[in-house]
């Protein structure tokens, strides 16, 4: 599936994207291995999120099937998960195999883990390192996917300090913590996506957070909840960009998620001069969400600040894009992390920017963009979704078509991106050759 753009045009309406893929998983994972039911709303019914879905029910979860957002887990509790029939596979999920790592090193029973060719790439030693300190016994390939999670292993807490910020190694290593005997803290180099903490805290699960470090006990009880997921502010990013580069836009985006450990992607695009306006402030089961209005505004490129690297990782794509329009040059570094997503970001963006005749320069922690005038051209998205959407966007402001190619991952995280994005005025078309 390729996407086929026309350029120009401007994004205009009223829209609510997809709900928060990290929640998605995460409620999925709590709900199951809590005591009693838990109804859910919101939840994103992307392929990613759907392989987590599978999983637990090959576990023996008892999960309805999604409608509208809206599903029910009919929680087993923290020790009744069954032994899968055979080998689960997450597909493109780096977010469902660090996370399940951790909640089955706990497990009885032996499980096998491994997913797509992309996920069979990815660096997984990040999580196998503390969790064999745990005392799991976890095998791989050179350190990658398939993961041999074994069975009965006795789980001990420790106090691990990440070398890099990750929310997925810290979640992994909390959920490993849910079974290990004592207490199991984290401590993070810089804030990340505290999604894990909140949830769990939502489901009557005892968390303490101090001075950057995260921590609980082992053996408690999770209870069955309600939980409301807002829309995905990574999916939003798409949108923040493309309405801020086309003159004329005017979009509003409707129950967005703006978690403080989020929207490191607002205050950038802010930073660059970007018109963002938040509106109808709200707290949804704990979590922050509130409209926002964002109108075409000039922009201007600037240094990224560091620290807000962590909190817009997966919205750095989007952002080179908006750098890419900027007059000036944006430096973005301190972004190791893209080398080891569904593709090594860093090098797709300058791919793709030098295909559409934007001057970059790639360093080993990220990149530096000279902004200017967007031409036409073939993008090759390497099987990820955040290129695919991100260069989609792109279209608004070129001067000639432009061919984004393999775009059946975007389903991964946004399906129905592109009836939503022509919907609000992107010129977009699908098709298969």
């Amino acid at each position: 599936m390729h996407f086929y753009l026309e350029p120009g045009g401007k994004l205009v309406g009223s829209i609510r994207v997809p709900g928060d893929k990290s929640m998605s998983h995460r409620v999925i994972m709590l709900g199951a291995i809590a005591e009693g039911k838990t109804d859910v709303s919101g939840f994103l019914e992307g392929e990613d999120a759907l392989s987590t879905l599978g999983a637990f029910r090959n576990m023996g979860v008892m999960i309805s099937e999604p409608e509208s957002g809206r599903l029910s887990i009919e929680g087993v509790g923290l020790r009744g998960l069954q032994a899968p029939t055979g080998i689960m596979d997450v597909g493109n999920s780096g977010t469902s195999i660090r996370l399940m790592a951790g909640l089955l090193a706990g497990q009885t029973f032996s499980s096998v883990l491994t997913g797509d060719q992309s996920l069979l790439r990815r660096p997984m030693a990040r999580v196998i390192t503390p969790l064999s300190q745990m005392g799991a016994v976890i095998s791989s390939r050179e350190g990658c996917p398939p993961l041999e999670i074994s069975g009965g292993r006795k789980l001990r807490g420790v106090h691990y300090e990440l070398p890099v910020a990750s929310a997925q190694v810290k979640s992994s290593v909390l959920l490993a913590g849910l079974f290990a005997e004592g207490f199991t803290s984290v401590v993070e180099p810089a804030p990340t996506r505290d999604h894990t903490e909140r949830m769990l805290t939502g489901f009557g699960y005892a968390v303490e957070v101090e001075s950057g470090s995260i921590g609980l006990e082992g053996g408690g009880t999770l209870q069955g909840t309600r939980v409301d997921i807002p829309a995905d502010i990574s999916s939003a990013a798409f949108f923040m960009v493309g309405a801020s580069i086309a003159e004329g836009s005017d979009l509003v985006l409707e129950h967005v998620g703006i978690n403080p450990t989020r929207d490191g992607v607002i205050r950038i695009l802010k930073a660059m001069g970007a018109d963002i306006e938040s509106s109808n402030e709200r707290d949804v089961g704990g979590e922050p969400v509130a409209d926002l209005r964002i109108r075409s505004a000039p922009l201007r490129g600037i240094d990224i600040p560091v620290e807000e690297v962590p909190l817009a990782i997966d919205e750095l794509p989007a952002i080179l894009i908006a750098a890419a329009c900027a007059e000036g040059v944006t430096v973005l570094r301190g972004a190791e992390e893209l080398r080891v997503k569904e593709s090594d970001r860093i090098a797709s963006m300058a791919e793709g920017l030098t295909q559409l005749g934007i001057s970059n320069t790639v360093h080993a922690d990220g990149i530096t963009v000279i902004g200017g005038d967007i031409g036409g051209g073939v993008i090759a998205t390497h099987h990820d979704h955040r290129i695919a959407m991100s260069f989609a966007m792109a279209a608004l402001r070129a001067s000639d078509r432009i061919k984004v190619s393999d775009c059946a991952h975007v389903a991964t995280s946004f399906p129905g991106f592109a009836e939503l994005a022509a919907r609000v005025g992107l010129r977009l078309d699908v098709a298969d050759t």
